[in-house]
């Protein structure tokens, strides 16, 4: 075990990537044990490359085991080597943005937001690998899920539990949260209107994404603060 330990939860497979790629790559070439937690397998995400689209939740829902092998791929590029699911692969389920279908899974981690049960089993689960990485560092989601997605969201919220829970058998450092200047997500929603007024068919789409306001919507049953 290295005498530095970073550790990162993200929600579905391609957030750490696109969110904290370039950190976990630095770190991991500078001596940095770098663990990565996933909390899902990604099964609800959009599918952009025709070949695959029988993958998709409604027809095969076969997605999430695609994605497990896109995120191994990942890994290697990125040099982690140390990579777990929440619960293990497949344990909960990808929630699907707010008030799709999806939420409503048995498996789908946006039920910790109202069954207390399964919020103690994910955050047990959490402070698990907590526990076993020791980790000087951890990094998730702000209280939002960056634009509110709600497993975004839980993924905030278990984390920050698990930090807590886990403090008397190891004290965790800093607790990051991934955040974007508000010049940047203002330029977002100019090209996400844009967008709309282009092709009026993306608005359900991107009211899932935007508040009335303007700023990212946060799903309901949470709140601006942590934990």
């Amino acid at each position: 075990m290295a005498s530095r330990r970073l550790l990162l939860v993200h929600a579905h497979p391609d957030d750490e990537t696109i969110t904290t790629g370039a950190t976990m790559a630095f770190y991991a070439a500078h001596d940095v044990d770098v663990t990565l937690l996933t909390c899902t397998l990604g099964e609800e995400g959009e599918i952009l490359v025709p070949e695959l689209a029988r993958l998709r939740a409604n027809c095969t829902d076969q997605l999430g085991g695609y994605r497990i092998g896109e995120l191994a791929a990942a890994m290697r590029e990125l040099g982690v080597t140390d990579h777990r699911f929440l619960g293990g692969a497949g344990h909960f389920r990808d929630s699907g943005m707010l008030g799709s279908p999806a939420n409503n899974h048995p498996r789908a981690l946006w039920r910790a937001d109202l069954e207390r049960a399964v919020f103690a089993e994910a955050v047990a689960a959490a402070a698990e690998v907590i526990a076993d990485v020791r980790p000087q560092v951890v990094v998730t989601y702000d209280p939002r899920g960056g634009y509110g997605h709600p497993d975004h969201v839980l993924a905030h919220r278990v984390t920050t539990a698990a930090v807590s829970a886990v403090a008397e058998r190891w004290a965790v450092d800093k607790l990051y949260w991934t955040v974007l200047p508000e010049s940047e997500i203002a330029a977002g929603n100019a090209e996400l209107r844009t967008a709309v007024r282009l092709d009026p068919s993306l608005a359900a789409r991107v009211a899932g994404i935007l508040a009335p306001t303007g700023r990212p919507a946060t799903p309901a049953g949470t709140s601006g603060s942590s934990g």
